[in-house]
């Protein structure tokens, strides 16, 4: 009891953790609880963003970060944790490696003489859990401290970094990512795939992973600092079999230089014996700090990606919920069930309807599903490869009224009449 004869509230925990050169600082904060930290002295980074000392940072509930420092540092830590621990084990100094192997290539591109000069062009593969999307915020925010303008390109339709789950797209890194909240997602490139895997339409997914390619291209030639970067992309974990096709896919439309490989000899090799000495492959260690995230956990962060998109996340975002009438929209899905084989007609053979727009009806199937809104302008557009403006999602359904009622991130009206359903769905709790 103080002075006044009140009970104190409980202070969050605080402790002081001292690095040494080539140490890294992994935190997971504990569930409910944030995490207050400052780098009290010497000099550390967050995924290549460095951290400003005595500036205090704010990490959310559950947030997984490694505090990695060149050349020692003191970091002070106020706040619940599940995890927290230095480790002297880490392959940051062979990230490091592979950093300034690009930046050569970025210099020698410099120097051609003619055409068009495109930088290294780079996809980091690997199986699920081994930190291919860290290793791309690394080499990111490397390039941009050395001055350069890489395009990110997310293919991981699993976690959706630049939109939601169930979409690909690019943008255009111009300074390094926020510490607290990751890379400026101000004007992104986003087509929706509609699926949280591949497998669930290859076709569509090779469809949207070429028409990204020739957008990216096409970026390049009318910038030139964009193109003398070259680009990261980041893919999903799902690298054996099918998956290994759709990451061959991926080389050949992007046209890649370089593969990264992380922690998977297997796929390492067959991606030598594919691509022979035309393509510079590397097998990278995974870091003993990546976390282990199991299907449920995945699934967690799935809605948490899509909740952020609406919701923001250190800094609030401010959503809009609205009616639409079922008459001032028209809604599709991207892909129609094959018809089993004995229904055919004889001599019939089976239609790919993989890449088919089919109309739905407006009623409450579609509740609670996310959707995408196409910029396409008219019905002759092709809606499978058509980028968006962004996503919404239904939360109620009134057929007697004939009114939809819609979370959006952006005011009424819907920019655009043709809403694409995705088969993801998202449970509004707010």
């Amino acid at each position: 009891m103080d002075s006044e004869g009140q009970f104190p509230v409980n202070s969050p925990p605080r402790k002081e953790w001292i690095l040494e050169i080539d140490n890294e600082l992994r935190i997971e904060v504990a569930s409910g609880n944030e995490a207050k930290i400052t780098i009290t002295d010497g000099h550390a980074e967050i995924f290549g963003t460095e951290l400003v000392r005595n500036k205090q940072y704010t990490f959310r509930s559950k947030s997984k970060i490694a505090i990695y420092t060149w050349h020692g540092c003191t970091v002070e830590v106020l706040g619940e944790l599940e995890v927290g621990y230095i480790s002297a084990e880490t392959p940051m100094i062979i990230y490091l490696n592979v950093h300034m192997a690009l930046e050569q290539m970025r210099q020698k591109v410099e120097k051609q003489q003619s055409g068009l000069k495109i930088g290294p062009k780079v996809v980091i593969c690997g199986p699920v859990n081994v930190g291919k999307s860290t290793l791309s915020r690394i080499l990111l925010n490397y390039g941009v401290r050395m001055g350069r303008r890489p395009i990110f390109v997310d293919l991981d339709v699993g976690q959706g970094s630049i939109a939601v789950p169930g979409s690909m797209g690019a943008l255009l890194v111009e300074r390094p990512a926020d510490a607290e909240e990751g890379f400026s997602l101000q004007t992104p490139l986003v087509y929706n795939f509609g699926h949280t895997t591949p497998s669930d339409n290859i076709k569509l997914h090779d469809a949207l992973v070429s028409q990204l390619a020739d957008v990216v291209f096409k970026h390049f030639e009318h910038n030139p600092k964009a193109a003398v970067s070259g680009f990261i992309i980041n893919t999903c974990g799902w690298v054996t079999g099918g998956g290994f096709k759709i990451l061959m896919n991926v080389v050949k439309s992007f046209k890649v230089d370089v593969v990264l490989v992380i922690d998977h000899e297997r796929v390492y090799n067959d991606f030598k014996t594919n691509l022979g000495d035309t393509v510079q492959c590397v097998h990278l260690p995974k870091s003993g700090g990546v976390f282990e995230r199991s299907q449920s956990q995945r699934s967690h962060a799935r809605d948490e990606r899509i909740r952020e998109y609406f919701y923001g996340g250190r800094t609030p975002l401010y959503p809009h919920v609205f009616d639409v009438k079922f008459d001032e929209i028209k809604v599709y899905m991207i892909g129609a069930p094959d018809v089993p084989d004995s229904c055919l007609p004889l001599g019939m053979e089976q239609e790919d309807n993989s890449m088919k727009a089919v109309p739905l009806s407006i009623n409450t199937d579609l509740l609670h599903s996310l959707c995408a809104v196409s910029t396409a302008s008219s019905q002759d557009e092709d809606f499978a490869k058509s980028n968006v403006a962004g996503f919404i999602v239904i939360t109620n359904v009134d057929v007697e009224s004939k009114t939809l009622t819609v979370l959006s991130p952006a005011p009424r009206p819907l920019p655009k009449e043709y809403i694409i359903k995705t088969g993801i769905k998202f449970m509004d709790l707010k």
